[in-house]
């Protein structure tokens, strides 16, 4: 498939399709995806635990998601070595859908960003997100990495807190005031995971670091608990109800079963009503997730591009992560976006195809299914130290150091803008002010660069001698309705009577409502003032814009010409008072 047809292509399965069946797939192969898919559902497995604890809810559910929409995302979406599950970027949105309504909530605005995704996929909009400048996405993580990083005070201090307050500052207020409390064996537990996570990448295996860290921080706060210092783990934290009715602690050792999102438990441990009302509340949180998994999806897919040679289908992808976001809500199954960390190592562990996606995910549904008692032994602050070193990943604080010294002033006020109102306030208000700030700079950035300059004198382009009482302009750049206001409003002091104007716009390369209007304005001036206005070498997308608003010439005001030899030899001493 050529690269265009990729970049345009929209189905299901596209990832898959190419790679095993528009490719020859041996079995070669297929042990090549085997292996990753076992290393990387192994790898897995602590992080969807810790992401799913950090966004509110249960350790299971993060265990349902990367299972369910990791098997199904890969599947039917469009980049060959992407691994689909929870993800630390949606931390920052789902905690405070879950401490508002509970995981019912939390399903629902998943169910919804799923839906809204599909959409985004059958409108073509996958390339649009290539289109989201830099300065926004590196705000985002940036705000991201500090609000996760703060949310994980409290584990990694082991403090005896029920819950943190929802405004930012009220939670950094508290969190100072209560290290007081802190809980050294915790804090001993959580020193001891960081150390290994920082030392580890030393010894240059292929082991990832958080996986020996896990294990022998659970090794050590298992000594700590049997010295009776009382860490603080899974099976102390979380419970679950068994099937026979009874109370058991850590993670249900089960399968996940099908279960509508709304009879989930709501934020006071109840069902939850499925209205409209609720549905129309959660919309802005549900599109904000849309939005972060849309962006985080497409950029996992374009790195892995690069990587690999291969070439993944925007719409494709955002077709699969809609369809697995449709899903999974209905098995418990949280948010799910493609995890860059997780694809990366997938790729480099030698991933062929979506084939070790699937083996992914029936790694970790086989795992925590069979090692529930032990993944209950993992510590809480463990967990809150691993979370430490993803926030710091994400928050690529040395990107962020380089736009704030390097960059003109309008990135980085964009990239303030994005980072504080991440991190005061939420993702939904920070996308939006996010996306219209760079907007609204990038139109201010075109209008700047739409210039109009005298050229009379110039004998480029005038040779000849020309009446006295006529003026030559030339203009550069789009005459949007930011630039276009503000340029023939320029020119209408130059628009006196028995005067020519002539515009030379071959450097104009678009014309839209807004210009349109502008020059309608200074047509109007000069019929006031008996002056003539002379158009030439128009462009095909502004000539267009004229032919499609039927423009007609004004006789003794207004005419356009091919070309500017055209309009200087049609002037004649009798038009020229």
């Amino acid at each position: 498939m050529s690269h265009r047809a990729h970049l345009f292509s929209l189905r299901i399965g596209h990832a898959l399709r190419e790679s095993c069946f528009a490719e020859p797939y041996s079995l070669l192969r297929f042990r090549k995806d085997l292996l990753a898919g076992l290393t990387v559902g192994i790898i897995a497995i602590p992080l969807a635990m810790a992401l799913a604890i950090a966004s509110g809810v249960a350790p299971q559910y993060g265990l349902y998601t990367a299972a369910i929409a990791g098997f199904v995302i890969a599947l039917t979406g469009g980049s060959r070595f992407s691994i689909s599950g929870p993800t630390a970027a949606f931390v920052v949105i789902l905690y405070p859908i879950t401490q508002k309504y509970g995981l019912s909530g939390l399903l629902l605005a998943s169910l919804l960003a799923g839906g809204i995704l599909v959409l985004m996929a059958v409108l073509r909009l996958g390339r649009l997100i290539e289109y989201i400048p830099e300065t926004v996405i590196l705000g985002f993580t940036s705000g991201i990495g500090v609000v996760i990083a703060t949310l994980q005070i409290k584990d990694f201090f082991g403090l005896p807190l029920a819950g943190l307050p929802e405004h930012y500052l009220e939670k950094v207020s508290l969190l100072i005031q209560s290290l007081g409390q802190t809980h050294w064996p915790s804090l001993l537990v959580a020193l001891f995971t960081l150390a290994v996570m920082l030392l580890w990448p030393r010894l240059k295996t292929q082991i990832p670091a958080h996986l020996p860290a896990v294990i022998l921080a659970s090794l050590l706060a298992l000594a700590l608990n049997m010295l009776g210092l009382n860490v603080d783990t899974i099976d102390t934290r979380f419970s679950y109800v068994a099937a026979d009715g009874s109370s058991a602690s850590g993670i249900p050792p089960i399968l996940p079963s099908f279960t509508w999102p709304w009879l989930q438990p709501g934020a006071d441990g109840n069902p939850t009503a499925f209205t409209w009302g609720l549905v129309r509340d959660l919309l802005p949180s549900a599109f904000a997730i849309a939005m972060l998994g849309a962006i985080e999806s497409l950029l996992c897919a374009v790195i892995l591009d690069g990587m690999s040679g291969k070439r993944h289908s925007a719409n494709s992808e955002l077709l699969g992560q809609g369809i697995g976001n449709l899903i999974t809500p209905f098995f418990g199954g949280i948010t799910a976006t493609a995890a860059l960390a997780r694809s990366t190592a997938n790729f480099k562990a030698g991933a062929q195809s979506p084939v070790s996606g699937l083996v992914h995910a029936l790694v970790v549904l086989l795992g925590f299914v069979s090692l529930a008692p032990l993944l209950g032994y993992m510590p809480m602050s463990a967990m809150a130290a691993l979370l430490l070193v993803v926030a710091w990943n994400m928050s690529e604080a040395h990107k962020s150091l380089h736009l704030l010294k390097t960059s003109q002033i309008s990135d980085v006020l964009i990239f303030l803008c994005c980072f504080f109102l991440t991190v005061l306030f939420d993702m939904v208000i920070a996308i939006t002010a996010g996306f219209l700030l760079a907007a609204i700079l990038f139109m201010k950035q075109m209008a700047d660069m739409t210039r109009v300059v005298e050229i009379t004198q110039n004998k480029q382009y005038v040779p000849d001698e020309i009446p006295e009482k006529c003026q030559v302009f030339k203009i550069t750049g789009p005459l949007f309705f930011a630039a276009a206001d503000k340029i023939f409003g320029e020119l209408t002091r130059y628009c006196e009577k028995d005067k020519v104007v002539i515009l030379y716009l071959d450097n104009v390369t678009m014309l839209d409502a807004g210009g349109l209007s502008a020059l309608t304005k200074l047509i109007a001036h000069c019929q006031k003032t008996q002056c003539q206005l002379l158009l030439t070498d128009l462009q095909f997308q502004p000539l267009k814009i004229l032919a499609k608003a039927k423009m007609q010439p004004i006789e003794g005001i207004f005419r356009l010409y091919p070309r500017l030899t055209d309009a200087l030899q049609s002037l004649a001493p009798s038009n020229i008072a």
